[in-house]
This record gives C-alpha cells, sequence and structure tokens, in this order.
C-alpha cells in the first residue's frame, strides 16, 4: 500500500450533527485517531479536544474556520492522552485551554508520552500545552449561544476525564468513555468507575453520541460497553482467584461478542486494571505502563501496538 493510500484510508471527515454544531471523525478510531468537535457561531467557537500529530491538527484547523466559524477561543481537553491534547498547541495563541485539573497535572507528568510510545510516528511540533482554566466537578461554558456542560466522572478512563453536554442539541462527546467498535482502555483509570461513568452518560439523556474513537453512535453504546466492562470483571474474578496472571488470563479469554472490536489486545491492560481493584488498590492507583505494553505486546505475538496516525 502507498502512502497516500494509507492517508487516504485514514482520511478524517466532518459530520454536522447540529445547527452550528460538527464532529470530527478520523476513521478507523484505532491507536492515535481520536474524534473532535467544534462549535459555535461567526463571532467564537470551542473545540472539543484535538489530534495526535501537527499535521492531523491543522487539518482540524482547516475544517473549523471551512465550517465557517472564527479559530477556537476555547479547548475544552476531555482528558490527557496525547491523540487528544497533542494538537493544542496549533491553536494557540487564540485558545484557553480548559480541563479537570487532573487533567491539568496528568497531562504535565505525562509530558511527550506518545514519543516514548511511538518514536517512529511523524508528530511534528508538539509543545505540550496543559489546561490553564480547571474545574474540580463541572462547569457550564456558553459559546456562540449554545450551553456546554463539561462534568468529571470520577476515576474512568483516566483520572482527570470529562464529559462535554450539549443539552439543548441533544448532543454528548463522551471522550474515552467510550470507544465505538473499539476495545476500551482502563489501565489508567478504573473499571469500577467506568461503569459509573455509563450510568451517568445514561442520564444526560442524549441521543447523540459522540466516542473518543469510532462512528457516531447513540445510547446503545453504552450497553455494549457495559457488557463489555462487566465481561472484564467477570473473567478477572476467575483468574485472580485460580492466581493466573492477567496475560494468562487474557490469553484463555473467548472474546465473542467482542472479538470484532478493534485493539482485543487492551484486554490484558484492562485486566491488569481488574486485578488491582480485585487487590483492594484504590481506583486509579498507577501500574506499570512497562508491563502493561509488554503485555499487550505480547497478546499481539510480540509485536507491540501500532499508532496509525
Amino acid at each position: 500500500m502507498s502512502a497516500t493510500e494509507s492517508y487516504d484510508a485514514y482520511a478524517p471527515h466532518v459530520v454536522t450533527l447540529a445547527p452550528n454544531v460538527h464532529a470530527f471523525l478520523q476513521p478507523d478510531g484505532g491507536w492515535c485517531l481520536n474524534n473532535a468537535g467544534f462549535l459555535g457561531d461567526a463571532r467564537e467557537a470551542l473545540l472539543v479536544d484535538t489530534a495526535a500529530t501537527e499535521r492531523r491538527a491543522r487539518l482540524l484547523r482547516e475544517a473549523v474556520l471551512a465550517a465557517g466559524l472564527p479559530l477556537p477561543g476555547t479547548i475544552v481537553s476531555t482528558h490527557h492522552h496525547g491523540d487528544h491534547t497533542y494538537g493544542n498547541g496549533v491553536f494557540l495563541p487564540e485558545a484557553r485551554i480548559v480541563g479537570h485539573e487532573s487533567c491539568r497535572s496528568e497531562q504535565l507528568a505525562a509530558g511527550h508520552q506518545l514519543h516514548l510510545l511511538w518514536p517512529q510516528t511523524d508528530f511534528g511540533k508538539i509543545d505540550i500545552v496543559a489546561p490553564s482554566v480547571t474545574y474540580r466537578e463541572r462547569m457550564t461554558l456558553y459559546v456562540g449561544g449554545i450551553e456546554v456542560r463539561v462534568i468529571h466522572p470520577g476515576p474512568a478512563h483516566t483520572t482527570g476525564d470529562s464529559i462535554v453536554h450539549l443539552p439543548e442539541q441533544g448532543i454528548v462527546f463522551t471522550g474515552d468513555l467510550v470507544f465505538h467498535g473499539g476495545t476500551p482502555f482502563l489501565p489508567m483509570g478504573s473499571l469500577a468507575g467506568s461503569l459509573r461513568a455509563l450510568d451517568l452518560l445514561r442520564s444526560l439523556d442524549a441521543p447523540t453520541v459522540v466516542p473518543g474513537h469510532g462512528r457516531v453512535t447513540d445510547p446503545s453504546a453504552y450497553d455494549a460497553t457495559e457488557r463489555y466492562l462487566r465481561w472484564v470483571r467477570e473473567i478477572a474474578a476467575e483468574g485472580y482467584a485460580k492466581g493466573a496472571t492477567p496475560l494468562e488470563t487474557a490469553r484463555r479469554a473467548e472474546l465473542g461478542e467482542f472479538a470484532a472490536w478493534r485493539e482485543s489486545e487492551r484486554l490484558v491492560a484492562n485486566l491488569h486494571r481488574a486485578y488491582a481493584e480485585l487487590a483492594g488498590l484504590p481506583e486509579a492507583s498507577p501500574l506499570d505502563p512497562v508491563t502493561v505494553f509488554g503485555d499487550m505486546a505480547a497478546m499481539n505475538g510480540g509485536v507491540p501496538v501500532a499508532c496509525h496516525a
């Protein structure tokens, strides 16, 4: 496959969700291919997340302008991971960054983490730009006449997640609380907390769901995610009781309905989190990233996971 064909296969596109509200989708939603969103009017705009590379963040910038919106004055980071935040610097100096207080501390601590995981990826010029405006539980912004509610669900995908809810439009940007068509990823958060976050998402009663990765969907995505999380908790309890390692438990697991989901190797990472909770450790207790990613590589037959950006 040529470089051009590869690029076309993963080319981002914009979906209009409501008047002046858009989702920026990056197929196929795998590692480093997140979704973003933008909204506003001719006077002001807000962005939900950015992208993993400078090039893709500039494509997002072009999409905002093509929609007739000005450069965003606000970016809401749904969490600190680089695929959602590495592109923040492309939108300076116009934009202030908003996020949960733990998102700020986690992003500063992580630094250029994606460079360490995927040193062969051309990320471009990446400055780590963490939130300059933080909140603890929830906050409300008004941009272009649109009410934007930013809600922290507690530890879930990470310790600093934010849900972005547009109540009048019936739209929710979940960040990585939902991977539609992809496997959830919990090693930096909490399995129990992720289940609570799904209940919170359901309570918002938003018919349009923009996941952190994958195509735009509806609340049925919560049910599928919950089935997976409960299945992980079940097989973790069985493996833990037998004294099996997370990797041994993952290799014995029958994926069933989840076999078609992208990044199935994340199962072993999620089992590490489930084992930690079974051991009675506090939610979101740090795990050893070398062990977690090493076990995911082992699930891939010794091949490290690949960044597709």
